[in-house]
């Protein structure tokens, strides 16, 4: 007998919550629910700087008021720094990580090939610095640390995109686990979180699925089991633009001064093919009704009632 599924949203608070954060969510509780499975909520604010607790409060607070239930008290990111060092120092143990003395003005200047706009593939510049070179490094700045990645290729089959090819060396290069500032990565820290949670799956946008091959690498070294990935299509604006958290007028803020739960459930619904026309809707009328083939695989664009 399959162990229940276990489902998470896990937002990061540098903003209000906007409706392609919310839809994100809504896909994955009623996944979950729909399986007899469990929900759970991670507050992804390792960049404490960044994400103060009162926006996590806050996108807390947005999710009940949307009817949002989570089966455990949500994880703090913030709270976890001793977990993600022991992870950290096993993967160090097994020669698999090195400093990097980079800066981001370095790697620009190396022209890397870009992967998008703030993204280069490192070329491996620190790779094999010499004990000596590395100590003399060591006097001038803290450096980042940097998992070491094989030349190889890493296949998966996403829940919505399908088959998933990525050579590691060549897309992405070694990647960083913890900044120079101390601040560990998401990578490192949402493997670790996944792992320790038993998320079975994970549902999020697609612009996050260039960063999934790393985590599957991740979590084969570090003996968690891979979740099942759904990468949903992005949420747009009328005219096909993509939500972001400066979109006030899209933000949770605005829009509960305009409609109530059931009306943004239905919005978001009807966006995502679940309804066939809009209409505001029940948590247990979407739950009941769910099955992923019915979600649009393309860009999903939100129109509001009149």
């Amino acid at each position: 007998m399959s162990e229940p599924v276990v489902g998470r949203f896990a937002p990061t608070p540098s903003g209000r919550l906007h409706l392609g954060n919310v839809l994100c969510a809504m896909l994955a509780c009623l996944s979950a629910r729909q399986q007899g499975g469990r929900f759970l909520l991670r507050i992804e604010d390792v960049d404490v700087p960044r994400c103060p607790r009162a926006l996590a409060q806050q996108a807390m607070e947005d999710l009940r008021w949307l009817g949002f239930t989570w089966d455990e008290p949500p994880l703090f990111q913030s709270e976890r720094t001793e977990v993600y060092e022991h992870h950290l120092a096993l993967l160090t143990q097994q020669g698999l990580t090195y400093p990097c003395f980079c800066t981001r003005a370095r790697l620009q200047s190396l022209l890397a090939p870009n992967l998008g706009d703030t993204q280069v593939v490192y070329p491996g510049t620190c790779r094999d610095l010499s004990p000596q070179e590395t100590a003399r490094l060591l006097t001038q700045r803290s450096p980042s640390i940097r998992l070491r990645v094989p030349d190889e290729e890493l296949v998966f089959t996403d829940g919505l995109q399908g088959v998933i090819r990525e050579n590691l060396a060549r897309d992405c290069g070694d990647f960083v686990l913890r900044r120079s500032d101390g601040l560990f990565g998401y990578q490192l820290a949402v493997v670790v979180d996944d792992g320790l949670s038993g998320v079975s799956e994970v549902v999020r946008g697609r612009d996050i699925l260039s960063a999934t091959p790393r985590q599957i690498y991740l979590q084969r070294l570090l003996g968690f089991p891979t979740p099942h990935y759904v990468h949903i299509p992005l949420l747009t604006d009328a005219h096909g633009r993509r939500l972001a958290k400066r979109d006030r007028d899209l933000d949770l803020s605005a829009l509960r001064m305009r409609y109530s739960p059931e009306e943004i459930l239905g919005i978001l619904a009807s966006a995502a093919g679940l309804l066939r026309s809009y209409h505001p809707v029940s948590w247990d009328e979407l739950t009941n009704d769910f099955s992923w083939n019915r979600v649009c695989r393309e860009d999903m664009r939100l129109r509001f009632p009149d």
